[in-house]
């Protein structure tokens, strides 16, 4: 950027240079850069790469090529590239799932996340040595692999002297979801512009002076560029009478000056613009191939001459010079460069198949499976999105009817993971009309109802059939089946398709040609039937902990089918037991549903902070995932979280979940959230409002309704009901229930069932409920025996017993502290205070004064873990992870990570990580 331009950017530039200087203070940070063609942007990360080279900062950079935007993980390798010696000291996972994404490897594919670890890592390490500035140009234009990846490092510098600059043209949604602060570049002010245009082409006549002044609008790439347009022409006649955009006006412009090269010139131009980040030597054998003639390096010098590329390094000058080589070739020029560039990249199948592809017209099965090969590479190094594009042209080329259903179908279930809903809907509407086989008929009924992802009624009869229909696919495609058997159950799950659905999904379950202990089909078959086979499907549940899974993924299913059932410690250990799998695998999709699973089991066993930590990890890892399903039901856990401890923002979250969860019909979170309104209102003596709360979620015509999650809520229901107007609706209920506790041994109803039955007793019968009530609660739920205990210890006093009922409510209280749920350690104060007896409430704790970050980073740290290892597990730099401690360690009134084990321990937490 000329002097003058720089002058007009002060407030940029100064944005730019306080960021590179953190990296030199040994701190990090990342920005991107946004702003119209033309305006600057490059200019500026120019002079902040050249400041920080300067000041001893490697300066490593990567661009976006448009051409290259389908081919995984081609912006990664730019940038790993020049550390690529460093690439084999990392863990062992995260160097084979780096080389398998650059291509140094046929590893299968790696999780995204895993990759994004092995880059944080590669570069964390390299920085300890020097700082570094990582300039991301043209990200508009760089694989969706890559630019998950950017972000996911991006995100994750912040104590490392990292510095990272994304520049794009305009808004970026894959960058506006990864959060990253943003520095928006706008055009240069009047008085700026006119001291460039003066300084670049002093000559210019008043008229024409004017007319370039307006038509460049503050855009200092047209205030250089016009100029020299109108060098060759009589004066101000070059520029259009009528306004028009100003990318359009500057491709004209470089146009006329590519009209004006020789024929071989042009060529290679052409080819160089084709062929993305590809050599000069490739493009000048393609245009030997193409011209019939040698082509050598002498043909460039006089595009340099005009302005179109560097001198130094033979690049196009600006992206809009790339853009205007490849619009002023007609498509018969373009589709020949292609397949010269085909013939030339023998060795390179991926980049020559899309090549073939842009020099086809019409069908051609031979480039189809081309493409579909390169699809498959591209999958086994984790590029989704690289994937999905190659089978999306794939299925354009494809001859062969069957074929095409198969790459349509798979298109769409890679859109699906991706959440491109309007690809996946084109997708499904052309492989409908095709003749489908039995397969792929299943195939898209699946990927059909995922992609709804409303759970209302209505569906039964599609939930039903898409359950026999894998009956069928299983016995030739097990995995296939059970994922189609597993699509029908989430909609019983998460919706209610009828009980005649329920019941011809319970029977396809039982009719699945796989062996009766598989987990996945064990815990499916507990999902669809949690009552009906409830003595039966715990115990198939409760064997799966003796045995170790071949995936991690499978107690993901086995925890669901767990909570569901009303076995939340069950559902914790099956959980958790995976996670460390999952971390390694980088999972992260599969790792934000175990740690919700975590914090749904937690919420009800009233353990506040292992809740609490595991709903932060979920949340964490979900936005770098997206998961709808998983980020809805986290609001509703999260309110019941809040509702716990007291938290005043439970109905501000309770209302979260629903406005998230009612357009998609998500019933989990709808009951998650009534349950919490229950809960505040149940601790804060308003009986009624809590009844009226946790009556929807029992009442089948209620949008909140839940058949299985209604069961850890019978006891709060029948309290709420004794102590308002609504005891004898209550007794209806728990009657109607009691029926269902004969069929299955579901702890949460058995115990729930036992204490409501104590509640709504007449006096003389009470006590020896309460007392059965309390032997009922297994030995692992604290929290249930807790409540117990203080509703029996109320019952105590309330008939005069007031020393028998101190002892049973302290014990309440004890436990009630211990687990963070301070809004039920009110309660028993409250109950103790008015039998006459002082609790003092407890004072701030260890895990009360660290952030949630910070205590799982104490917990690990605990257990002896090193910086490294931590930051393995919490997908962060170990930089990141000693920055923690320090800060944390005044927090603590300690000064080494020895103390931590002592001090976490005075907090009497038994939840540690």
């Amino acid at each position: 950027m000329h002097p003058t331009t720089l002058l007009g950017r002060a407030t940029e530039s100064l944005a730019l240079a306080s960021l590179v200087q953190r990296a030199s203070a040994g701190s990090g940070g990342a920005l991107v850069v946004e702003g119209a063609p033309g305006v600057g942007k490059s200019a500026l990360v120019a002079e902040a790469a050249a400041s920080a080279a300067r000041h001893g900062i490697r300066v490593i950079t990567a661009l976006g090529v448009e051409s290259e935007e389908d081919v995984a993980f081609a912006g990664l390798h730019q940038l790993v590239h020049p550390l690529r010696e460093r690439i084999d000291d990392l863990p062992g996972p995260q160097r084979d799932a780096l080389r398998a994404a650059i291509g140094l490897s046929e590893e299968v594919a790696p999780a995204l996340h895993l990759v994004g670890l092995a880059a944080l890592t590669l570069l964390s390490d390299a920085a300890t040595e020097e700082p570094l500035l990582m300039v991301v140009e043209d990200a508009h234009w760089m694989d969706r692999a890559s630019l998950v990846v950017v972000g996911f490092v991006a995100r994750r510098v912040e104590s490392d002297p990292i510095v990272m600059i994304v520049v794009t043209r305009g808004s970026d949604l894959r960058l506006e979801f990864a959060g990253l602060p943003v520095l928006q570049v706008d055009p240069l002010t009047d008085g700026v512009s006119a001291e460039l245009l003066d300084a670049v082409a002093p000559d210019l006549g008043r008229q024409v002076r004017m007319r370039v002044l307006e038509e460049a609008a503050g855009n200092p790439l047209a205030l250089t560029e016009l100029p020299l347009a109108l060098s060759s022409v009589d004066g101000a006649s070059a520029l259009p009478l009528g306004p028009l955009p100003l990318t359009e006006r500057l491709e004209r412009a470089f146009a006329d000056r590519i009209s004006r090269l020789p024929a071989g010139t042009r060529t290679v131009l052409l080819l160089a613009a084709l062929n993305g980040d590809g050599t000069t030597d490739e493009s000048l054998a393609a245009a030997a191939r193409m011209l019939e003639t040698a082509i050598d390096v002498e043909a460039l010098p006089q595009a340099v001459d005009a302005g179109l590329l560097e001198a130094r390094t033979m690049g196009f000058r600006h992206p809009l010079m790339r853009s205007a080589m490849h619009d002023a070739a007609t498509p018969t020029q373009r589709r020949s460069a292609h397949a010269a560039l085909a013939a030339e990249l023998r060795n390179h199948p991926d980049r020559r198949a899309w090549h073939v592809a842009a020099a086809t017209s019409g069908r051609d099965e031979r480039a189809a499976q081309d493409l579909d090969l390169t699809a498959g590479r591209a999958l086994r190094r984790g590029g989704f999105a690289a994937a999905l594009a190659a089978l999306m042209r794939s299925a354009e080329l494809t001859e062969d009817p069957s074929a095409l259903a198969d790459r349509l179908v798979r298109a769409a279930e890679l859109a699906l993971e991706l959440g491109q809903v309007a690809i996946v809907d084109d997708m499904l509407d052309r492989a409908s009309s095709l003749d489908l086989t039995a397969r792929d008929q299943g195939r898209v009924a699946w990927v059909g109802i995922i992609r709804g992802g409303v759970w209302t009624r209505g569906e039964g009869a599609a939930t039903a059939e898409l359950a026999e229909m894998a009956v069928e696919i299983a016995a030739t495609e097990a995995v296939l089946g059970l994922r189609m058997l597993w699509g029908a159950i989430l909609h019983c799950m998460y919706g209610e398709p009828g009980q005649e659905a329920r019941d011809r999904v319970a029977a396809a379950a039982d009719r699945m040609p796989v062996p009766a202990d598989h987990p996945l089909l064990v815990a499916l078959r507990a999902l669809c039937a949690p009552v009906d086979r409830g003595r039966s499907a715990l115990e198939s549940l409760a064997r799966q902990q003796e045995r170790l899974p071949e995936d991690p993924e499978w107690d993901g299913y086995l925890a669901a089918a767990a909570v569901t059932m009303g076995a939340p410690v069950l559902g914790m250990r099956l959980a958790a037991r995976s996670l460390d799998a999952l971390r390694a695998q980088g999972r992260c999709s599969m790792l934000s549903g175990a740690h919700l699973l975590r914090a749904a089991s937690a919420v009800h066993l009233g353990d506040v902070r292992t809740g609490y930590l595991a709903a932060e990890e979920s949340a964490d890892l979900n936005r770098e995932i997206g998961q709808v399903i998983v980020e809805t039901t986290l609001f509703g856990v999260r309110a019941q979280i809040a509702a716990l401890c007291g938290d005043p923002r439970t109905e501000e979250r309770a209302a979260e979940a629903e406005r998230a969860a009612i357009p998609l019909g998500l019933r989990t979170a709808l009951a998650h959230a009534q349950m919490a309104r229950g809960q505040e209102a149940l601790c804060q003596g308003r009986y009624g409002d809590a009844f009226g709360h946790l009556h929807r979620v029992f009442d089948p015509a209620d949008p909140a309704f839940h058949p299985w999650l209604r069961f850890y809520a019978v006891s709060g229901l029948a309290e709420a009901g004794v102590r308002s107007d609504w005891a004898e609706v209550a007794r209806g209920i728990v009657e109607e229930l009691t029926a269902l506790g004969e069929v299955t041994p579901s702890p949460a109803l058995l115990c729930g069932l036992r204490l409501a039955h104590a509640l709504l007793s007449p006096p003389e019968e009470a006590e020896a409920l309460y007392r059965a009530a309390l032997d009922s609660v297994p030995a692992d739920w604290p929290f249930e025996r807790a409540r117990a205990h203080l509703a029996f210890g109320t019952w105590l006093r309330r008939e005069r017993r007031t020393s028998e009922s101190r002892a049973v409510l302290e014990a309440a209280r004890e436990v009630f502290d211990a687990l963070g749920a301070s809004a039920w350690s009110d309660r028993a104060r409250q109950e103790l205070r008015a039998g006459g007896t002082s609790s003092p409430r407890q004072g701030a704790t260890v895990v009360d004064l660290l952030t949630s970050t910070e205590l799982r980073v104490a917990h690990l740290a605990a257990q002896g873990l090193t910086n490294r290892q931590i930051g393995e597990r919490m997908y962060v730099s170990p930089r990141t992870v000693s920055t923690h401690l320090q800060r944390m360690f005044p927090k603590l009134g300690i000064a080494s990570r020895g103390e931590l084990a002592a001090r976490l321990a005075s907090t009497q937490d038994p939840h540690a990580m």
